[in-house]
């Protein structure tokens, strides 16, 4: 998108909900332009009435209307301020609900390439941008360029000769900032990227916390530290110094213009071509144009951060899902829940294929085994049949249902999921449980807290319940964890169970009641499940083998030890060496 395009989006889809406000924003610039303007006018009859002609009648009208000036500009900058203040607060929320939204919305394949630690910078850093842009931007234009046009009719008023120099410097601040702000987009650009690496860093620190104790790295890590904070302090720094050079480039042009007003007001004076009252009130309307000037040439820098922060939010807010509802479309039936791939192919780009003409038939209300190396492409296989991943080609049926021609709430509420990296929320037992299904009933957390055998563990818990999990769960154990997410599958009650080799890290005590409790989970549902551990799926209706993401056998346990070698080397390795 244009930088004009950009500005029109903002405006439409978002300013102009407030136009309301804006329109009252305006209003109180109008009059502090009006009470500016009126200042500088009015050490003209003061100058001339008071200390010229000596006309006592206005000794105390005069700095009574200053006074009043000065506190109608005070007032109404100050409602100017607040009204676009929270126009700008407004916008700013808009933006990063419409962000969070796109982000719990979209499909798991394009969150898995975001940067963590940028999409945070881009809630916060980018959107703080736009906000300036809005709050901060729109007052300099409407204030400070009202303000600046009022003074020029005083000082056009007073003598337009000496208006024309003073106008000299609105050009070449105009040219100073337009070069500026090419190179302020830029910055900004790089101090966001570092504003992000420093988000996923301390993002890793919580995740890692533990892994730097044990190894411990936390001279290491402070070190690392310093170097992100260093490089967004670099940035940051930057930013802040091309901010303040129209400052010392404006000083500079202000006092050359300052001098050759005065050496040309001086022949004026002796010319009788000006008053020392209109000289006056010249110059006064004049240093106080100085301030919108300014503001005004700084404006373009604060527009080209608003717009490339615009230009890095935008498209994660129009991201639209490569994955659709299909809202409109036919419902899944069920009988036995028999699931087919047909010539199914599936990769992340043209360079990484990761499953290859997968054809396959897993029985429905049975175990079925998917076994492979690690990155043989088991859990990508897994993923496709609820399309958190979709087939890049082929076809996946239910019952003789394509999957991909049938209503995806319809789908997804016949399918639970039982993952190694159990996922909990920083919220109570009971919440996260019920999270599988909102409307169900307290009996049936209970009930399902007993059948996951979760029941004694809960129970033995000072708010039961109630307790708070801690983030992702932190306060219980890897397999109270677990529990908790078989808990869900059985309140869920699907017809289709996904085991991502659920045992895989737990000892072997509390991997035999996570057994019972899948077993029951399980019982004639139609189940796939990745097992690292052979022992586990032995009794399997079908064993898949995948390599290299072909699937390469398939059979019963007996049958693979007959015709799969690569079965048999596993068989090896975890049976017959224990």
């Amino acid at each position: 998108m244009s930088n004009i395009e950009i500005l029109k989006r903002l405006y439409k889809d978002y300013t102009s909900k407030f136009l309301k406000n804006l329109l009252l924003a305006v209003f109180f610039s109008i009059i502090v332009a009006i009470s500016t303007s009126s200042i500088a006018w009015l050490l003209d009859p003061a100058i001339k009435k008071l200390f010229i002609e000596k006309d006592q009648k206005l000794i105390i009208i005069i700095p009574i209307a200053i006074i009043i000036s000065f506190a109608t500009k005070g007032v109404s900058l100050y409602f100017a301020k607040i009204i676009l203040i929270g126009v700008a607060e407004e916008v700013k929320k808009i933006l990063q609900f419409e962000m969070l939204s796109s982000f719990i919305k979209a499909d798991t394949q394009y969150i898995d390439t975001r940067h963590s630690g940028k999409s945070i910078s881009n809630l916060n850093f980018d959107v703080e941008q736009i906000k300036n842009l809005l709050s901060r931007a729109f007052l300099i234009l409407f204030k400070d360029g009202l303000t600046l046009i009022g003074l020029l009719i005083v000082m056009f008023y007073q003598n337009w000769k000496l208006s024309i120099i003073a106008m000299i410097m609105i050009p070449l601040a105009s040219l100073i900032a337009k070069k500026l702000g090419k190179r302020m987009g830029k910055v900004t650009t790089e101090a966001q990227v570092k504003s992000g690496d420093l988000n996923k860093h301390l993002i890793e620190l919580f995740k890692n916390h533990k892994l730097i104790k044990i190894f411990q790295r936390e001279k290491y890590e402070e070190d690392r530290s310093e170097k992100f904070i260093n490089a967004l302090k670099e940035k940051s720094k930057k930013i802040e110094i091309i901010f303040s050079r129209p400052s010392s480039i404006m000083e500079t042009l202000t006092g050359i213009v300052i001098a050759i007003i005065i050496f040309y007001s001086g022949k004026l004076i002796f010319n009788d071509e000006i008053g020392i009252n209109n000289f006056f009130s010249f110059l006064a309307a004049m240093m106080l144009a100085y301030q919108p000037v300014r503001a005004l040439a700084t404006l373009n820098l604060g527009i080209n951060q608003g717009i490339s922060a615009g230009r890095r939010i935008l498209p994660i807010i129009d991201y639209e899902n490569k994955i659709l509802a299909n809202d409109s479309k036919p419902i899944l039936k069920l009988n036995n829940a028999d699931i087919k791939f047909n010539n199914v192919n599936y990769s992340y780009d043209e360079n990484k294929i990761i499953l290859k003409n997968i054809n396959i038939e897993i029985d429905g209300g049975k175990m079925n085994a998917i076994v492979g190396l690690s990155g043989a492409g088991k859990s990508t296989l897994l993923n496709l049949i609820p399309r958190i991943y979709d087939k890049s080609s082929g076809d996946i049926t239910i019952d003789n249902q394509s999957i991909y021609e049938i209503n995806l709430a319809s789908l997804r509420n016949q399918i639970s999921i039982v993952d190694q990296n159990t996922t909990l929320f920083d919220d109570t037992i009971f919440n996260n449980i019920i999270y599988a299904k909102p409307d169900a009933a307290q009996e049936e957390v209970f009930e399902a807290s007993r059948l996951s055998m979760s029941e004694d563990f809960i129970k033995k818990l000072d708010k039961g319940f109630n307790t708070l999990v801690g983030e992702n769960g932190i306060r219980l154990s890897g397999g109270e964890r677990q529990r908790i997410s078989i808990a869900r599958a059985f309140l869920r009650k699907s017809k289709i169970i996904l085991l991502d080799e659920p045992t895989s890290s737990l000892d072997s005590e509390t991997e035999g009641k996570i057994q019972l409790a899948l077993k029951k989970l399980t019982e004639n549902k139609t189940t796939i499940v990745i097992a690292h551990r052979l022992s586990t799926i032995q009794n399997s209706n079908k064993i898949f083998v995948i390599d290299n993401g072909k699937v390469v056998s398939i059979g019963t346990h007996k049958e693979l030890l007959n015709n799969s070698n690569i079965y048999n080397n596993f068989y090896n390795k975890q049976i017959k060496n224990n």
